[in-house]
């Protein structure tokens, strides 16, 4: 307990995001697709992004009698295969040093933190804590871990991102600490923590119906005797949670990931004011379904990350036991 909780919780985040960051990254980019809506031309061709829909506007110049590039829309596969075509293998891994950065700022303090609130309020006498503590310890936890974590997570977002806008536009971070360098220096200290709020929401939910999901699910399986205490009920307690976390999260990952990657000219007004500035946006602009986008990545990734997470926080476990 102590530092040791801190320890496996961290070792266990930073594997699972690694090894999950390329469905991560194929996530982001569904969320952020259809957000640019063009005029018919050959008039000016407004940006009506959510961003734009009842404030300023951009104008793209598209040769007279031409008509606007159309959006392409696709399914994961039909995205991860067309960054493959465009951007190379490397780019399914655009950003993967401010995802270990992330895992060991925000998943390393919520997963210690939770560990710490958990052996706390477990009744020594039955060893067992209500659902209700536990979704509590999940709610502090998380949002303790994305207050310390949202600078990697603001980088990780913006290089996933990158990769979509055209070459004029990208702004080509070296690393995260590149990233993180230059939005101090070009956008403020503040830049650093933009859609802060929305990342602790997220955090607080992902983390309440993770955690807690699979202490709850492991409990069932093992009271209920349906399996033994082993990697099959690890498994099958980590998709479980993994699919509530998905559920619960992904309308507000979908606005955090606006949120992080809109860029604020010099001398016109942000894109977004705020979380609910851009949820009505989107929903207006996109219907309420928008709020969905990336759901099936979000899913495949969270499945496979929460198994990964929780496997091996067992295994680690049980290495550190003694210590």
């Amino acid at each position: 307990m102590g530092l040791k909780g801190f320890a496996e919780g961290g070792i266990a985040s930073i594997v699972a995001g690694c090894s999950t960051h390329p469905l991560d990254l194929i996530k982001v980019r569904m969320q952020l697709q259809g957000e640019k809506i063009h005029a018919p031309a050959p008039q000016p061709i407004h940006n009506l992004r959510p961003a734009f829909a009842t404030g300023g506007t951009t104008t793209l110049h598209v040769p007279t009698g031409q008509p606007a590039p159309p959006i392409r829309l696709g399914g994961p596969i039909s995205v991860g295969a067309r960054i493959l075509q465009t951007e190379g293998v490397a780019a399914l891994f655009s950003g993967v040093s401010a995802t270990m950065l992330r895992q060991t700022l925000y998943s390393t303090t919520r997963m210690g933190l939770y560990d710490v609130l958990k052996h706390e309020w477990t009744d020594p006498d039955t060893a067992h804590m209500p659902l209700t503590k536990k979704i509590a310890a999940g709610l502090i936890a998380g949002a303790v871990g994305a207050a310390v974590g949202n600078p990697a997570d603001v980088a990780m977002v913006r290089m996933q991102a990158d990769g979509r806008l055209p070459a004029a536009q990208r702004r080509n971070y070296k690393s995260v600490i590149d990233a993180i360098a230059r939005m101090a220096r070009q956008e403020g200290v503040a830049s650093l923590w933009r859609g802060s709020a929305l990342t602790v929401n997220r955090a607080m939910i992902v983390t309440a119906s993770q955690l807690a999901s699979y202490d709850e699910f492991k409990e069932m399986i093992l009271e209920r005797h349906l399996m033994n205490d082993g990697l099959a009920t690890h498994v099958m307690a980590s998709f479980a949670a993994g699919f509530v976390a998905a559920v619960a999260s992904n309308p507000v990952d979908v606005i955090k990931t606006r949120v992080m990657t809109m860029k604020v000219e010099p001398g016109r007004a942000a894109p977004y004011s705020g979380a609910l500035d851009c949820a009505i946006k989107t929903v207006r602009a996109e219907g309420p379904m928008a709020l969905y986008k990336g759901f099936i990545p979000t899913v495949s990734r969270q499945g496979p990350f929460t198994v990964v997470l929780f496997v091996t926080l067992e295994q680690v476990r049980k290495i550190l036991k003694d210590f």
